[in-house]
């Protein structure tokens, strides 16, 4: 299939993810059981790959430079229930189970979205902010 072939991109059957110009595409992960959002990473083609050839979410760290494996270290692992791409594939969905205690944040928070916006322009921290 041709990327170009915007019919096929948006309403064919071929899973066809566009990356960008550094090679990556970013993915947005979710909890199955409640969707609520977990965090947003960045997947290159190997990345992708070793989630769906393993079941388990593997993301690229732009900071780090390298592949790295949710839980790796953690044990926070997220188990793959459904990968899901957008209408123009340049952005995927994960729906995920989350082994461990179930935090997802590298800073020991249920989700990476723990913070909102106040009024005044300042961040508050969510009732749910753990």
């Amino acid at each position: 299939m041709s990327r170009s072939d915007k019919a096929d991109v948006e309403e064919g059957v071929v899973f066809a993810p566009k990356f960008d110009a550094h090679g990556l595409i970013v993915c947005v992960t979710v909890k199955a059981a409640t969707r609520d959002v977990l965090m947003v990473a960045y997947m290159n083609q190997l990345a992708l790959d070793k989630t769906i050839e393993t079941g388990f979410a593997h993301y690229w760290s732009r900071s780090r430079g390298e592949l790295w494996r949710k839980g790796g270290a953690s044990g926070q692992t997220q188990k793959v229930l459904s990968l899901r791409v957008d209408c123009d594939q340049d952005a995927l969905l994960l729906e995920v189970e989350v082994g461990g205690d179930g935090k997802a944040c590298h800073t020991g928070r249920k989700s990476c979205f723990y913070r909102a916006l106040d009024g005044d322009g300042g961040l508050v921290f969510s009732a749910d902010g753990e």
